[in-house]
């Protein structure tokens, strides 16, 4: 059964509302959130450098060792800890625990950690975990670094993803689950 949670906030003048459908009940890194603004708007984030990760971190969360320089332009996988379980196909249905971190801050801005591992389908995220996860094996942890261009893009997700904001991930595959059906 689909379950759409809908959240309204108003944070700083800006008022965001996010659309979450999940079959699960947990968070996930969505693709599906709208924003209207009634302040002002976040500055880009456009052509800024990439700065290290700053703390403090979510308790258990791992450290995100985000390449310090320009935001990567093409996406960045590589295996921090190679899994040895079964191996995730394109689409497919994922548990894991997660930590993002924005590229021009260094600023968590979304977590697993300190909630639940969050379970969703590869085919309702941003395109930087459509592409970055696939070839992953379960009990494997995965560093993401994800263009704009394969995250939120030019709107980014006000208030916490500026326009244009390159993301960095540290993603540990906890299991695939069965397709919902």
């Amino acid at each position: 059964m689909m379950v759409v949670a809908v959240v309204v906030v108003l944070v700083l003048g800006t008022l965001v509302v996010f659309f979450t459908g999940n079959d699960s009940g947990s968070s996930k890194p969505s693709s599906s959130r709208t924003t209207a603004t009634t302040g002002s708007a976040m500055p880009s984030a456009a052509g800024k450098p990439c700065v290290a990760e700053s703390a403090p971190l979510p308790a258990g969360a791992p450290a995100v060792p985000v390449e310090v320089g320009p935001a990567p332009t093409q996406l960045v996988t590589k295996d921090l800890q190679a899994g040895t379980g079964e191996t995730v196909s394109p689409g497919a249905n994922i548990t894991v625990d997660y930590v993002g971190v924005s590229c021009s801050t260094g600023k968590v801005f979304d977590t697993s950690y300190g909630k639940q591992p969050a379970t969703f389908s590869l085919d309702g995220v941003i395109p930087g975990w459509t592409k970055g996860i696939p070839g992953m094996k379960v009990g494997g942890t995965r560093l993401l670094g994800i263009p704009a261009s394969d995250a939120y893009g030019a709107t980014g997700s006000p208030p916490v993803i500026a326009p244009d904001e390159a993301l960095w991930f540290v993603v540990q595959l906890k299991a695939i689950n069965p397709a919902a059906g």
